[in-house]
């Protein structure tokens, strides 16, 4: 969906900051929304893409003002209350009536930064072979959708060269409403001077990974 939170290329937020910490949580109560995180995904209407849609459904005051993990706290409460795994009066509390029935107990701060991610393939074998090849010249539709979408607006409309097949991954758009659709994904290239006036005399590449129904042929 076309929303603030979808600042890619927009002008006027100032420079970004690249010298941040790499410390991954600077509080620990941000520590332990990574712990809620983790129990919430079992809840059967959960995953990732309806997480980010909900998110991008923040007042554009809130989404622009609130630190990132405070978004997630209330994009969290929001999907709980959704999902029937707590109660608005559960939240104003703090304190939950009953467990939850399969569901984990939220993780500790402690545990939550001591876990390492294990490795995992997300990649699946579908019966559709991709439509593009690497060097093929494509062009990021120009239009957005109403729901979730991975395809940012600053390269919408543009042409780029693609570089990479990924092979199928679950279709965001799709995901983040119950569907589970697996498409071919393809690193795009995009060169600079494509997507911005000011960057005319750059010799500077753009790299995006985007599903196929987010490209047409050139």
């Amino acid at each position: 969906m076309d929303g603030i939170h979808d600042l890619g290329g927009r002008q006027g937020f100032g420079e970004i900051d690249v010298d941040e910490s790499d410390e991954q949580f600077h509080e620990p109560w941000e520590a332990r929304v990574r712990g809620i995180v983790n129990a919430m995904s079992g809840a059967a209407d959960w995953n990732l893409d309806w997480f980010r849609h909900c998110r991008e459904l923040l007042d554009p005051a809130d989404y622009l003002s609130r630190p990132y993990f405070d978004q997630w706290v209330q994009t969290y409460c929001a999907m709980l209350v959704n999902s029937e795994v707590a109660t608005v009066e559960e939240l104003a509390s703090g304190k939950s009536v009953a467990p939850v029935s399969g569901m984990p107990a939220p993780m500790r701060a402690a545990a939550v930064k001591s876990a390492r991610p294990g490795a995992k393939r997300y990649d699946r074998e579908i019966d559709v072979g991709p439509a593009y090849s690497v060097n093929d010249s494509v062009r990021a539709k120009s239009h957005g959708i109403p729901g979730h979408t991975r395809l940012p607006a600053y390269v919408r409309g543009h042409a780029g060269q693609i570089l990479r097949h990924h092979g199928a991954h679950v279709f965001p758009d799709a995901n983040a409403l119950g569907e589970k659709r697996f498409e071919h994904l393809y690193t795009v290239g995009f060169p600079s001077s494509e997507l911005w006036a000011e960057a005319q005399r750059q010799n500077a590449t753009v790299y995006l990974n985007l599903w196929e129904s987010y490209l047409e042929p050139l």
